[in-house]
């Protein structure tokens, strides 16, 4: 069946927020233990909620530090994140197209607003659906179904992109095409060991992975 629907996950796939990211955990950990994280310790919590992976860390003082982290990323948002190669035209072209297009991610509204200002992305985009939309966050399949019925979309006719195996089990698990970024943060051999339907080199390979298949 033909793909009419494309969900995005936003950061490390539309946006580059890794270095963002990184630092804003490196500031949060090492506020509240001084010396004990270094750069490669905070890659595992890139994908989870922030509520997951500070709970498992301290649950009493899990909201302390999440507004600390929120406070150092929105105040160095603009200075650190970047943008990725071919995203903006791909976009804009899907959208040309009539695709219906979403965002799904795990971070607040007013942190995804930020980034789709600053790339000028927040035009092409129907519907998004953040961590303040649901209850279950990706892998969990609530934030994609939400997106499908909000656009009136089927599954079947829907593809699911990002970075992280979050994006690419909860895009299975809600019964969409899965494509994975090989500029993950976590490695292209990351990101395809969870076998994704399509992996691509950069954004602008969806438009001829949907050409070929008669769909563009």
């Amino acid at each position: 069946m033909k793909i009419n629907t494309v969900l995005f996950d936003l950061d490390g796939t539309l946006i580059n927020t890794n270095e963002l990211i990184i630092s804003s955990f490196l500031h949060t950990l090492n506020t509240y233990y001084p010396e004990t994280y270094k750069r490669e310790d905070v890659l595992p919590f890139i994908g989870p909620s922030l509520t997951e992976t500070f709970s498992a860390l301290d649950p009493e003082r899990t909201e302390e530090m999440i507004a600390c982290y929120r406070a150092y990323n929105h105040a160095n948002h603009d200075a650190l994140v970047e943008e990725y190669e071919t995203v903006y035209e791909t976009v804009e072209a899907l959208h040309k197209q009539g695709y219906k297009l979403g965002i799904v991610t795990t971070k607040a509204r007013v942190t995804v607003e930020m980034g789709l200002k600053l790339f000028d992305l927040r035009k092409f985009f129907d519907v998004i659906v953040t961590i303040d939309d649901v209850t279950n966050v990706k892998p969990h399949p609530e934030p994609i179904e939400q997106a499908l019925r909000l656009l009136d979309a089927k599954p079947e006719e829907a593809l699911m992109v990002g970075d992280n195996h979050h994006d690419i089990l909860g895009g299975r698990s809600a019964g969409t095409r899965t494509a994975a970024v090989a500029w993950s943060i976590k490695g292209r051999e990351y990101v395809a060991s969870y076998h994704p339907t399509y992996i691509l080199e950069r954004m602008s390979d969806l438009l001829g992975i949907l050409a070929e298949e008669g769909e563009v």
